[in-house]
């Protein structure tokens, strides 16, 4: 017996959620999203990625601004929907729509809670160098990310992994386990257990100061902040060109320098993974590697301001930035 569903979410983070409901044969009355607004070069009004798919496959949607109104109270309420799954849906619920089903209301989250409640889990995860994150199904309640914990995935977090990789992961194995839930929902088995309250602490939202690369930092605490910031906003630092003109370059792929690569970088022995010769900041070969306050940074893939993203050899092509040159975060 199929769940009578409300689906509250909006970008492409919850769409293989969705598409798991609907193959699962639940019956989703209604889909709640953020409204169309005005993106790219033109500014035109689009839709959000749940709204699109939505659509295609013809189900009913809805997109408040607020459910601050009560019109907007009384037509969830008006649904009778068995329950509520919310993934990424970037408004805020007063408690009324909260405990508005009859089962409640089971939020899709990307951490191990209750570790990164909040915003950003992916990308805070990433950038505290995190090893193990979670996919975790909760039960909402009237606080931020605080209701008991249904299921939980864990996800390894490789040293290498991007944020993008991360985002693209988690919602293809959380999309399986909220749809395990909804099945234990169902009959009548779906367990919950209240979150420690050892270990939390907030994913606050991402500021675009915070994108600014700073080498005057340990290499890995570098490659952590570009890994977390990849491919969105992209961690950043400027470069003058022999025109004089600033030029800034954003980093998507980097790696942290092996102890041999060092070694021949003028490190050196034992100090290998210590401070370098040169200041932080300075390109240390013909290959973009920049000494960091330990350690140095291999950056793999970069962008120039208005141009496609580019290995290091072809940046190299096109931009040139030899031994020696000094950049700035």
């Amino acid at each position: 017996m199929a769940l009578r569903l409300v689906f509250m979410g909006t970008p492409a983070f919850s769409v293989p959620c969705l598409r798991q409901i609907v193959a699962a044969g639940h019956d989703i009355v209604a889909v709640y999203t953020q409204p169309p607004r005005p993106a790219g070069r033109g500014m035109e009004e689009r839709k959000s990625p749940v709204h699109v798919v939505a659509q295609s496959q013809r189900l009913h949607v809805e997109t408040p601004v607020t459910f601050k109104s009560g019109d907007a109270q009384k037509k969830f309420l008006s649904l009778e929907a068995d329950a509520a799954v919310v993934v990424a849906y970037g408004l805020l619920l007063p408690q009324s729509i909260v405990s508005g089903t009859k089962l409640g209301c089971f939020n899709l989250h990307a951490s191990k809670l209750p570790r990164w409640r909040g915003a950003a889990p992916i990308q805070r995860a990433i950038m505290s160098g995190d090893a193990v994150t979670a996919a975790t199904v909760m039960r909402m309640d009237e606080g931020l990310d605080t209701g008991p914990i249904c299921l939980e995935h864990r996800v390894a977090i490789d040293p290498n992994m991007t944020a993008g990789d991360l985002h693209d992961h988690i919602a293809t194995c959380g999309a399986d386990l909220m749809v395990e839930a909804l099945a234990e929902l169902e009959k009548g088995t779906l367990p919950e257990h209240p979150q420690s309250a050892a270990g939390v602490t907030y994913a606050r939202k991402l500021e675009k100061s915070e994108a600014r690369m700073d080498f005057d930092r340990p290499a890995d605490t570098v490659h952590n902040h570009v890994r977390g910031l990849s491919p969105f906003p992209g961690a950043w630092f400027e470069v003058r060109d022999p025109s004089g003109s600033l030029n800034r370059i954003k980093v998507l792929e980097s790696r942290v320098a092996g102890s041999r690569e060092l070694a021949g970088l003028g490190f050196g022995g034992d100090d290998s993974a210590k401070a370098p010769l040169s200041p932080p900041g300075t390109v240390l070969d013909e290959g973009l590697t920049i000494a960091c306050a330990t350690g140095a940074l291999r950056l793999l893939k970069v962008q120039r301001a208005g141009r496609r993203v580019a290995t290091a050899a072809e940046f190299l092509r096109g931009f040139n930035m030899p031994k020696g040159t000094i950049v700035s975060g």
